[in-house]
C-alpha cells in the first residue's frame, strides 16, 4: 500500500501555466468537399502537447496541412459545459511507423482564440 505525505506547506499554482486545452475531452472538424465531420479524442502527449490520432488512410488525412486554421468545436470533458467552437491551428503532423501508435498520424493542435 502505497502512503501520501500531508504536508501544510501552501504550493503557489499559477494560473497562466494551467492549458485550457485540459478541459476538452475531443474535439469534431469539418472540412469543406467531405461529406462527414470527424470526431477525435484529444490526446495530450507530454512531448507533443494537444494531439488528435488520425489513421493513415483516413480522408481527412491529405486535406490536413500544417499552418492550416480551421474553426473546430471542442467538447468538454464535463457534460454540464456546452461544446463551443474555437479557432485552431495545426501544428504538426507526425507520422507514427512503429510503436503504440503505429499505422496513424499525431495531428498537433493549438487553439488560438481565448475567450
Amino acid at each position: 500500500m502505497k502512503e501520501f505525505a500531508v504536508t501544510n506547506r501552501l504550493v503557489e499554482r499559477k494560473s497562466e501555466g494551467r492549458k485550457r486545452e485540459h478541459q476538452y475531452y475531443s474535439v469534431e472538424v469539418s472540412i469543406d468537399g467531405l461529406g462527414l465531420s470527424y470526431q477525435f479524442r484529444i490526446r495530450n502527449i507530454a512531448s507533443m502537447s494537444m494531439c488528435v490520432l488520425v489513421k493513415e488512410d483516413s480522408d481527412i488525412v491529405p486535406r490536413l496541412k500544417v499552418g492550416d486554421t480551421l474553426n473546430m468545436k471542442y467538447y468538454s470533458t464535463g457534460s454540464v459545459y456546452p461544446p463551443e467552437y474555437l479557432e485552431t491551428a495545426i501544428r504538426h503532423i507526425t507520422k507514427d511507423d512503429q510503436g503504440r501508435f503505429k499505422g496513424h498520424f499525431l495531428v498537433g493542435l493549438e487553439i488560438l482564440d481565448r475567450p
